[in-house]
């Protein structure tokens, strides 16, 4: 009977459920009229939805809608340029009135020494968020911004883990002292010098940590850094904490990469089958193996990230957010790793009611380098694939098949075999780098107005081999058997110290209706930097002895001082004008070329709030931008090029005395030192750039962007120029002669193209043209000066395809005109007579194409449906050529063997051409290398309703190098400096993540 009660009580609660669920859910019949927050009138076209089902309808000319809903159901009311709201139905009657989303108006935009509104800017910049970034397998930070900013070119220098990148921003402005921008860090400017053991030296942040990217592009932007902001300032601000409570966020990913590619080379069937044809007399060098070498040194690599976030507040007077992440990146070359640990705080508290702000920063980045041997990538494609990998006759080499020379003894010129370059060889790194700031901002108590902020940073580095491994196993290569191995060693060690100081007033004049700010400052920084190395020959056996070089031990150190100021002034929030001036002052020039002055102004007039504009519907944004100035390039590789210094001779070079006891000539066991040539007028690169700027936006921004035109002109250009003997220490000298322009467009829209209640879809995109030009080499016109020869290549002694010349690009190619016969086949050895002297010699090269792009565009989209979210990413580089130099070196007959000594494998090009001897020089090699790059598709799924709304979860996953398109031969056209020769490929990856917020 109890149990029977019990059943009765059961189905009695059940029945209660269903009738009150039941009468909860009646049917009821909702109108009302939807109208404009800010002048009451009716809206049509408004979309009335039910949250979460496809039930819902729109509003009549006259604002007003009817729907019919279950009661307690949620209504969204949503229309373009307005924003949306939500409403439980629980009344028949819901009145709504919408307000206006004008997007990225209002957004605080962080520029040079503070920040700004985006309405208030007048330069040329760019801003991207966190939410914007590029998804995937991202290990490195310039990955997140790849292809979404218009004007900056980032090619990655391979797939290698954690691989740096050239970055470019409207083109270069040097040809011999660096083209990167300045990047900045929550404050504290970088060296920019590359950091040895690292292939990355910004891989000191976390990419989680980041949240914004700012391109400040044209010189009204820039120049209030002065002498290092000619090629563009990129500013990078990481997360800090918030008011609201604790949160913990956890993001971490499973990626899988493979080899996307691989270059086409002649199998060993194939091999077997030329040889025979070509060269019958050396078939007897070939081995009965078929070794697929390229196959033999990749893998298919397993990687994963992990990242954890705390944030919050602290006694309701201290926001944090601290964070530890870690991430082993394994690359499809075989051994190559990365191994980095990354820590990070941030605390901004503030006191005496808001008047003192505080913002504390650290980072620590803590990597383990394998770099494996690149040097397997050539190799794997130049070694006879009819050779075995080992064998026990090759027990004196490790057991790897080694090609020897008669008397045993390995052939220094022969291909190496690719798997010895990876197990016989170890290259691993420590990196360890902290940076810190402490930011002080004081509004002060008795003028509000008045802002003093100070700024104290450090970057500290140290990077190491890793001698415990090294030691291991010999540092590899041919030369080395013969000496029983080596072993190198480094130690580098920088410091970089920063303090900022400036005083900010701002003032609004309400009586003329305008607002203005005030600032100046002063600036210290020093660079100090240690590098110590050495190398071990015969590593000692039992019995042996071994050779230590002489420990080399290098330093370098240069100071920066500077007074910097800027003015804002806005007049009826129509009419901007900025000025700034900065004067540097660095150590790496004479008194008398020290101090460099650089101004910039610019102009801004919001049309939009004229009287004549301000009341369009369609028309949000509509603002002009004129800017001017002046900035500077002195990162020329040289902390100390104005005054003389001295240099070791090589080992050979020692002194010689006569011995009196033995009657002859013995050396001293001392090196020479011989002086260095110098120029005492040495002074910075000066880039002045001119910029027209436009900011549109259409139906409250839904549509907007910019469109901006510039011009660059460079003026002394430092130049490597030959001098009389005698004049100098050395028969070339770098100097200031030189100048080169840059001028282009470039123009960005973005696009949200539908917005419901459950959807969303935006469309961004990006064009950037640029066109390059030397305009001066030489400090006196001559018509006889050919230019400057660059752009070195694999074969021969000496060959350079590139040429830097007055009226051309720079790195323009410097070659041959190959003439063809009927069948489109190249004619081996023939070549016009360019300059129709009837003879063929050096003065028939000719310019011929430039390897930067002229277009590059840049593409994405975000689809968001429900909980689902999908978005694309891509590139393109539009009229950039590359020289195939994989190609030229591996594509001709008699490459295949080498006085009968040992075999070379071909690149199946020759098919191509049927060159028998190499033609380096040849055009056919400068290839088209235009391309289309699928970088990234995502596809994720949010779950925000966890743990009763505690808890929010996003499930990814996405792929990265999804495809390439493009006519180009090589294994891939996206190459640095345009010369295509045994890089690191890029690989194909697939990712699995996870985003978890508590």
């Amino acid at each position: 009977m109890k149990r029977q009660s019990n059943l009765f009580k059961l189905l009695f609660i059940v029945v209660a459920l269903f009738s009150f669920s039941a009468l909860y859910a009646q049917q009821m019949t909702v109108s009302g009229t939807v109208t404009d927050a800010a002048d009451g009138m009716p809206l049509p076209g408004v979309t009335v939805a039910v949250k979460g089902t496809t039930t819902g309808t729109i509003t009549t000319p006259d604002g007003n809608y009817t729907l019919s809903v279950e009661n307690g159901q949620t209504l969204v009311f949503s229309f373009i340029g307005y924003k949306s709201q939500e409403v439980v139905a629980t009344n028949t009657t819901i009145n709504i009135a919408l307000e206006e989303d004008v997007i990225g108006m209002e957004e605080v935009v962080v520029i040079g020494y503070g920040t700004t509104k985006k309405k208030d800017l007048t330069g040329s910049i760019q801003t991207v968020n966190a939410d914007d970034f590029n998804q995937g397998a991202i290990a490195s930070p310039q990955q997140l911004i790849n292809g979404k900013v218009a004007g900056v070119q980032i090619t990655d220098g391979g797939g290698a883990p954690g691989e740096g990148a050239t970055i470019r921003i409207r083109g270069g402005s040097s040809l011999t002292a660096s083209n990167d921008p300045l990047i900045i860090i929550d404050g504290v400017p970088l060296d920019g010098g590359d950091v040895g053991g690292m292939r990355n030296p910004l891989n000191v942040v976390n990419p989680n940590d980041i949240e914004t990217f700012t391109v400040l592009k044209d010189a009204s932007a820039t120049a209030i850094y002065g002498s290092r902001a000619s090629n563009g300032v990129i500013l990078i601000t990481t997360k800090k904490g918030s008011g609201a409570g604790m949160k913990i966020d956890y993001a971490g990913n499973v990626s899988v990469a493979t080899k996307a590619n691989e270059l086409d080379i002649l199998s060993a069937n194939q091999y077997r089958e030329v040889l025979t044809d070509k060269f019958p007399d050396n078939v007897g060098l070939m081995g009965d193996a078929n070794t697929d070498w390229q196959k033999e040194v990749y893998r298919t690599a397993v990687s994963t990230d992990h990242n954890l976030a705390m944030s919050g507040m602290i006694a309701d007077k201290m926001p944090y957010r601290a964070s530890v992440g870690y991430n082993l990146a394994n690359g499809i070359l075989d051994e190559s790793s990365m191994e980095r640990t990354t820590a990070s705080i941030n605390v901004n508290p503030t006191f005496f009611d808001d008047h003192l702000r505080v913002n504390l920063s650290a980072k620590g980045m803590f990597v383990n380098n394998n770099f494996s041997n690149t040097g397997a990538v050539g190799a794997a494609i130049s070694m006879d694939p009819t050779q075995m990998i080992t064998g026990d006759m090759y027990e004196p080499y490790g057991g790897y098949f080694t090609w020897t020379r008669g008397d045993g003894t390995p052939n220094g010129n022969a291909p190496d075999n690719p798997r010895a370059l990876i197990d016989q060889r170890v290259d691993k790194s420590k990196v360890n780098r902290f940076i810190g700031n402490a930011q002080f901002d004081y509004k002060f108590h008795f003028l509000p107005e008045l802002r003093a902020n100070l700024n104290i940073g450090m970057d500290m580095l140290e990077s190491q081999d890793d001698p415990k491994e090294v030691m291991a196993g010999a540092a590899w290569d041919t030369d080395a058997y013969l000496r029983g191995g080596s072993y190198e060693k480094y130690k580098l060690k920088k410091e970089n110290k920063l303090l900022d100081f400036y005083l900010q007033y701002t003032k609004n004049l309400d009586a003329i209706d305008s607002r203005f700010d005030v600032m100046g400052g002063y600036s210290w920084q020093h660079f100090w930097t240690e590098n110590t190395s050495g190398s071990w020959f015969n590593l000692p056996n039992e019995d042996d002895d071994f050779v230590r070089d002489p420990e080399n031990l290098t330093r370098n150190e240069n100071y920066l001082v500077s007074f910097f100021g800027r003015l804002n002034y806005v007049l009826s929030d129509k009419y901007y004008l900025t000025f700034t001036l900065r004067n540097d002052g660095s150590s790496r020039f004479s008194e008398d070329n020290r101090w460099g002055l650089f101004p910039s102004v610019a102009l801004a007039w919001n049309m939009k709030e004229e009287s004549f504009l301000e009341a369009s519907d369609v028309l949000s944004t509509l603002k002009m931008k004129l800017g001017y100035g002046v900035t500077g390039q002195q990162n020329i590789g040289s902390d100390y090029g104005y005054f003389g210094t001295y240099k070791s001779g090589q080992p050979t070079a020692q002194y010689v005395y006569y011995n009196n006891v033995t009657g002859s000539y013995d050396r001293v066991p001392l090196t020479t030192i011989r002086p260095n040539g110098y120029d005492e007028n040495l002074k910075w690169e000066e880039t002045t750039t001119y910029n027209v700027g436009l900011d549109y936006g259409f139906l409250n921004n839904r549509i907007s962007g910019t469109l901006d035109v510039y011009l660059r002109e460079t003026k002394d250009l430092l130049n490597q120029i030959p001098v009389p003997a005698g004049a100098n220490l050395t028969n070339e000298l770098v100097t200031n002669v030189g100048s080169l322009e840059n001028k282009g467009f470039e123009l960005s829209v973005n696009a949200i193209a539908l917005e419901g209640s459950d959807y969303s879809w935006s469309i961004g995109a990006n064009v950037a043209y640029n066109e390059n030009e030397i305009t001066k080499l030489t400090r006196v016109e001559d018509p006889n000066y050919l230019g400057v020869q660059t752009g070195g290549i694999s074969g021969g002694t000496g060959n350079m395809v590139q040429i830097h010349q007055v009226g051309q690009p720079a790195n323009s190619f410097f070659v041959y005109k190959q003439i063809y016969d009927t069948n489109g086949m190249p004619i081996e050895g023939l070549y016009e007579d360019v300059n129709g002297d009837g003879q063929f010699n050096e003065s028939d090269l000719r310019v011929y194409k430039q390897s930067a792009p002229k277009v590059m565009l840049g593409l994405n989209t975000n689809f968001n449906y429900k909980n689902w979210d999908f978005s694309m990413a891509g590139r393109a580089n539009l009229g950039q050529y590359v020289y195939n130099n994989m190609a030229s070196d591996g594509g001709f007959y008699n490459r295949m063997q080498i006085s009968g000594e040992y075999l070379n494998n071909l690149n199946k090009d020759v098919f191509n051409t049927g060159f028998n001897t190499a033609q380096y020089l040849s055009d056919y090699y400068v290839q088209n290398a235009s391309f289309f790059r699928m970088d990234n598709i995502t596809l994720g799924y949010d779950m925000s309703d966890l743990l009763n709304n505690n808890m929010k979860m996003r499930v990814y996953t996405s792929v990265n190098n999804v495809f390439v398109i493009t006519d180009y031969e090589g294994i891939d056209p996206e190459v640095s400096g345009g010369i295509d020769n045994n890089i690191y490929p890029r690989p194909r990856t697939f990712l699995l993540g996870v985003n978890v917020t508590f």
